[in-house]
């Protein structure tokens, strides 16, 4: 299974990387209205093109991360008090593994 993420990782790096190869004239971008004129930058249209993906992936990686979280909080939450609520089994009388073979428990 690492093969294939190893594979799929290598493929979308060199796809990011082409693309960014060819699309490397430099384009303005206007990001901020001053009072007179814009904040400007010179940059390559890859680069700007890969920085405002990741800009707009972030908040839902971070929206996707904390429905994660709340939802392994819930599920452990929620196995405690089953966990609490159940009762241990009785004693059967068995050999316990940890102990040598063939030497039962005593109450």
């Amino acid at each position: 299974m690492q093969i294939i993420r190893t594979i799929v990782w290598v493929t979308i790096t060199a796809a990011l990387v082409a693309f960014v190869a060819m699309n490397w004239e430099q384009a303005p971008v206007n990001f901020w209205p001053l009072e007179n004129s814009y904040l400007h930058v010179m940059a390559p249209v890859g680069l700007i093109a890969i920085f405002f993906f990741l800009l707009g992936a972030t908040p839902v990686w971070l929206l996707s991360k904390a429905g994660r979280w709340r939802m392994n909080r819930r599920m452990a939450a929620l196995e405690n008090s089953v966990r609490a609520v159940t009762p241990t089994p009785a004693h059967s009388g068995v050999a316990d593994p940890e102990l040598p073979h063939g030497t039962l428990t005593e109450d």
